[in-house]
């Protein structure tokens, strides 16, 4: 019954998500090197607790958590709209999450076709 209702509201929250950052910020090279490190520590943490798994499919659960960052542009987008969060911040987040979701599916493609 609510599943429909999701359908319609949450491309709507992602569009407004995009929509609120100033796309200035994101050619700011202090940005873009803040946003290519916590990029990387998001990509090794994830791989790192894939790993932690132990199983011989540790990388391809590694990589399989890489773009889970819509958590992550809930906080970013509650804390934008509380003024906790700087523009910049924000910035980097939803920078973090287009990488990652961006990166992910050709990494995966690999890993599905390599010999187990």
């Amino acid at each position: 019954m609510i599943e429909p209702i999701g359908y319609f509201f949450v491309p709507v929250f992602f569009v407004l998500t995009g929509m609120q950052v100033d796309l200035k910020t994101l050619a700011d090279p202090t940005v873009l090197g803040v946003g290519a490190g916590v990029t990387v520590a998001a990509i090794a943490g994830k791989l790192a607790a894939g790993l932690a798994a132990g199983n011989s499919q540790r990388w391809l659960v590694g990589w399989g958590m890489v773009p889970r960052g819509e958590v992550g542009l809930i906080f970013a987008m509650v804390g934008k709209q509380l003024g906790v969060m700087s523009e910049t911040m924000f910035s980097v987040i939803v920078m973090m999450v287009i990488l990652t979701t961006l990166v992910t599916p050709p990494v995966l493609t690999a890993l599905l076709k390599r010999p187990q």
